[in-house]
C-alpha cells in the first residue's frame, strides 16, 4: 500500500515501482534514519503531539529495526520505494498503529535531506581522517628521505636542483588546503532540515533546535524551502573530492614515472604494485594507475550532480533522488583512495639516481645568472650570458664540467674565482634560503608548521 493510497485508485505499475525506487542506494542511510526518527520521537512527546508511553514505544520499535539492520536482518521490499518508507513500514509491523504517528510534523523531504547531512558529518570526518594520513605518510618520508637530490621539474624538463623533500612538501601543503575545504563545507552540512516538512513548515508546535541539537547539528536551516531542496552542500563536498583527486592523480602519475627504470627514483612496494601474466620481470604500479584512474569517475559524480539541480524549481522535485548515489561514490572513492595513496607513500623504497647525473647539467644555469646578479649585474643581462654559455657547451655535445674560469670571464668579466664553486649542485639547492625554498632550513620549518595542523 502506498503512502498516498487516499488519493489514487489504483497502484503504481511494477515497472514504475523498480525504476523508482532508491532503497539500493538509500539503505546506507537507515542508521542515520533511524538516528533522525529517534530525535523526532523525543521532540514530539516533549511538545505534547505524542504520549511519554507512545514515545517509549516507538524508541523501543526504532531500536528493535537498527539491531536488525546492523544483523543483516532488514531486508525491505522494493513496495517501500525508499528507507524512511522501509523504516516505518517496519515499525509499524512492531508496534501497531502508533508507528503512524512517528511522521506527525515531518515529511521524507526533510528526512532525507537529514539523513544525507548526517551521513556526510560522519564520513567527512572519515575523509579528513584519510587526509591526515596521507599528509602524515609524506611528512615522514620527508623526514626519511627528503634529503635526496633531484631535479626540480618544470613541463617534464629539467628546472633547478631541489631536495625531494621540496617536492613532497608541495604535495603535503596541497592536501591541508584540502582539509581547509572540508572544514568549510561540512559548516555548511551542519544545518538541520528536519522539520521543513514537505516545503512550508508545519501547524504543529515542533521545536527544531531541539531535534537539531539532539542530532549534533550546530543550528538550523532557517528556510524550510530552502531545507529540502538545497543541495549546493552536496554540490560543494563533491567538488571538494574531485580537488583532491586531481592532486591525488598528480601524485599517482608522479609515482608511475618515477617508479620506471628511466627515472628509478622510487620503487613501489609489492602490497601497491601488481606483476604480469606473460612478463616475469614486471612490477607495474596498479593502485597508482587505479587512483588515477578513479579521478575521472569522481569529476563524473560532481558533474552528475551540478547538472541534476540545473534548472530544478523549487522546492522538491523528484530528480533530487539522484543525489545520493554521485555523492555517495564520490566520497567514499576519495576516502579510499586517500587511504591507498598513504599506504603508497608510507611503504615505497626511494632510491638516490640522480646525485652524480645532476654534477654539470644545465638545470644549474640558473646558478650562474644568479651569481651574476649577486654581483650587480641586471638580471636579464646574466640570463643571457648564462644562455650562451649553455649553448657553447651544446655546440661541442658537452656540459658545465668543460667550464673554467678563463672560459667564464671570457663570457662575463664580473665572474670571479668562487664562480665556480656555485655549479655544486647540492649547493644549488641549499642556497635557496627565501621562505618557502628547497634549503633544508626550510623544508623542517614546514614540516613543523605542517605537524602543528594535525590531530596530535
Amino acid at each position: 500500500m502506498a503512502l498516498w493510497d487516499g488519493r489514487f485508485g489504483d497502484g503504481p505499475a511494477e515497472e514504475m515501482t523498480r525504476f523508482s525506487e532508491s532503497l539500493g542506494v538509500d539503505l546506507g542511510m537507515v542508521e542515520e534514519d533511524i538516528a533522525g526518527s529517534h530525535a523526532h520521537a523525543t521532540m514530539l512527546q516533549e511538545v505534547g503531539l505524542i504520549s511519554a508511553a507512545e514515545a517509549q514505544v516507538l524508541h523501543d520499535g526504532l531500536a528493535v529495526v537498527l539491531a536488525e539492520a546492523r544483523a543483516g536482518e532488514f531486508r525491505p521490499e522494493l513496495a517501500h520505494e525508499d528507507v524512511h518508507m522501509a523504516v516505518e513500514a517496519r515499525l509499524t509491523e512492531l508496534v501497531g498503529d502508533v508507528g503512524g504517528k512517528l511522521h506527525t510534523a515531518r515529511s521524507r523531504n526533510d528526512q532525507v535531506a537529514t539523513d544525507v547531512r548526517l551521513w556526510l558529518k560522519t564520513r567527512l570526518a572519515a575523509l579528513d581522517a584519510q587526509l591526515v594520513r596521507c599528509i602524515g605518510a609524506l611528512l615522514d618520508r620527508v623526514e626519511r628521505d627528503g634529503r635526496t637530490l633531484i631535479p626540480g621539474f618544470t613541463h617534464l624538463q629539467r628546472g633547478q636542483p631541489i631536495w625531494l623533500g621540496h617536492h613532497l612538501l608541495a604535495h603535503a601543503w596541497a592536501l591541508s588546503r584540502d582539509r581547509e575545504r572540508i572544514a568549510g563545507a561540512l559548516a555548511r552540512v551542519d544545518r538541520s532540515p528536519l522539520g521543513a516538512c514537505a516545503m512550508a513548515g508545519t501547524p504543529h508546535p515542533i521545536d527544531r533546535n531541539r531535534t537539531a541539537a539532539l542530532l549534533g547539528f550546530s543550528g538550523v536551516v532557517e528556510n524550510a524551502m530552502d531545507a529540502v531542496s538545497a543541495r549546493d552542500h552536496l554540490a560543494e563536498v563533491a567538488a571538494v573530492c574531485a580537488i583532491c583527486m586531481t592532486r591525488l592523480s598528480r601524485m599517482a602519475e608522479e609515482l608511475v614515472l618515477w617508479s620506471a627504470p628511466e627515472f628509478g627514483l622510487v620503487r613501489m612496494s609489492e602490497h601497491w604494485a601488481t606483476g604480469s601474466s606473460i612478463m616475469p620481470q614486471k612490477r607495474n604500479p596498479d593502485a597508482a594507475e587505479l587512483v588515477r584512474g578513479k579521478t575521472g569517475r569522481v569529476h563524473g559524480d560532481l558533474v552528475a550532480l551540478m547538472t541534476m539541480e540545473k534548472g530544478l524549481p523549487l522546492a522538491y522535485n523528484r530528480d533530487l533522488q539522484e543525489d545520493r548515489e554521485a555523492l555517495f561514490d564520490a566520497v567514499r572513492t576519495t576516502t579510499a583512495c586517500l587511504s591507498v595513496m598513504a599506504g603508497m607513500w608510507s611503504s615505497l623504497t626511494v632510491n638516490d639516481p640522480y646525485a652524480a647525473r645532476l654534477e654539470g647539467g644545465f638545470l644549474l644555469a640558473t646558478e650562474l645568472a644568479d651569481y651574476l646578479a649577486a654581483k650587480g649585474v641586471p638580471f636579464r643581462e646574466a640570463h643571457h650570458v648564462s644562455g650562451t654559455l649553455v649553448k657553447w657547451c651544446e655546440d661541442r655535445d658537452t656540459d658545465f664540467k668543460a667550464l673554467d674560469l678563463a672560459l667564464l670571464v671570457a663570457h662575463h668579466p664580473a665572474f670571479e674565482a668562487d664562480a665556480l664553486a656555485w655549479l655544486d649542485p647540492a649547493g644549488a639547492a641549499e642556497r635557496r634560503t627565501s621562505r618557502g625554498g628547497t634549503a633544508w632550513s626550510q623544508i623542517t620549518h614546514q614540516v613543523v608548521l605542517l605537524r602543528a595542523g594535525l590531530p596530535q
